[in-house]
């Protein structure tokens, strides 16, 4: 199961691998092996969200993800976000914006640098309010309870998650962004509307999506024969969704990975300022957290851990965070690694705990009581 999943991986690897030794040398096969684990080191959390959101689409629209989605990922991202980024903020027509990544990579670079505030407070928005959403909602499983509790009450008030973003981007707008990093001056104005922009992207995106999820569960549970007809699994999640709600719910995954790559896309420029050989070693990288992705939902993972999901999504509020404090401050791409690293590992290790406590090597027999960690 194992090389039939990261088969592709795999093979894209050696193959990119290759292709840089060819093309750029020894150092350009060196830079690209960097970004691949750079990425992947960035965004081992992004596999943990984008599985939970990927087990509830049938099969179709889990390839879907491996195909068009890692060419939204790769091409998208790391190739033609950073040009579009260069166009609106320079006044450059695409073609201009193309010619200036391929020919002046130095003013390349430090146009895209310069765009970082809208980019971070864009992406920081969205995913606080993913966090936000997570940790206000009662769940069945409760890692930190200490915490999650209190959370849990304080979340019936639906409208609270925005609330505490608008206030935090307002923060941010009138402290960080006032003397933005990289020399960009005053950008008060341009996080404001670039974090409303995020909040309003997250709001119709996870919106739509869980409208037609909520759709589908009423009609099974109805009796109904919905074109899409959801299934059930473990602890009795709806997976297998297909149709108009698969549809939205890949553009949320999709909005969802874009948003963690901003920080990766950002940070290559430090190690290269080739767009070539920053999207070969970064979409080596995507493949694998795609691969993982599909891994974790086919093994059942977040059915056995239980305790995982927490432990990404509160290094889904770090980065949120950690996006916004880089407005103005520089921080190394290897504190946010290893905060996420460490979150997910500790909520592992949490798991693992819990199911030795109760006799099982994992946990899918949907057991709905709450079960409280010893961390």
């Amino acid at each position: 199961m194992l090389l039939k999943t990261f088969g592709w991986s795999f093979a894209i690897t050696v193959a990119g691998l290759a292709l840089a030794g060819v093309l750029w040398g020894w150092q350009g096969l060196a830079i690209v092996g960097i970004l691949s684990i750079l990425e992947v080191s960035l965004s081992f959390d992004n596999a943990v969200i984008n599985a939970g959101i990927l087990r509830k689409m049938n099969a179709f629209w889990q390839k879907i993800f491996l195909t068009v989605g890692i060419l939204i990922a790769v091409f998208g991202m790391r190739v033609v976000f950073p040009v579009v980024i260069v166009a609106i903020t320079a006044k450059l027509g695409p073609i201009e914006a193309v010619n200036l990544a391929i020919n002046d990579k130095a003013q390349y670079e430090e146009l895209v640098t310069s765009a970082h505030p809208a980019i971070a407070a864009f992406g920081g928005v969205f995913l606080l309010m993913i966090f936000l959403d997570f940790i206000f909602e009662d769940r069945d499983y409760k890692w930190l309870s200490w915490i999650e509790k209190p959370m849990a009450k304080l979340g019936k008030l639906d409208t609270l998650s925005v609330i505490i973003t608008l206030v935090v981007l307002m923060v941010s707008a009138m402290t960080v962004a006032t003397e933005a990093a990289h020399g960009a001056g005053d950008k008060s104005a341009t996080v404001l509307l670039s974090g409303v922009a995020g909040l309003i992207t997250y709001l119709v995106v996870a919106g739509i999506s869980g409208y037609f999820e909520d759709k589908l569960e009423d009609e099974d549970e109805e009796g109904e024969e919905p074109a899409a007809a959801p299934a059930k699994k473990g602890n009795g999640a709806v997976v297998g969704l297909a149709g108009k709600a698969a549809f939205f719910m890949f553009l949320y995954l999709e909005v969802i990975d874009a948003s963690f790559s901003f920080d990766g896309v950002i940070s290559a420029f430090a190690i290269t300022n080739d767009i070539f050989e920053m999207a070969l070693g970064l979409g080596i990288g995507a493949m694998y957290i795609r691969s993982l992705t599909v891994f974790l939902v086919r093994k059942g993972t977040l059915d056995d851990y239980v305790y995982l999901e927490h432990g990404a999504h509160y290094a889904i509020g770090a980065l949120a965070v950690i996006l916004l404090v880089t407005i103005k401050y520089e921080i190394p791409e290897v504190v946010t690694g290893l905060v996420g690293v460490a979150l997910i590992g500790l909520s592992f290790a949490s798991s693992v705990i819990r199911n030795r406590r109760e006799g099982k090597p994992g946990d899918s027999s949907g057991a709905q009581s709450e079960v409280a960690s010893g961390v």
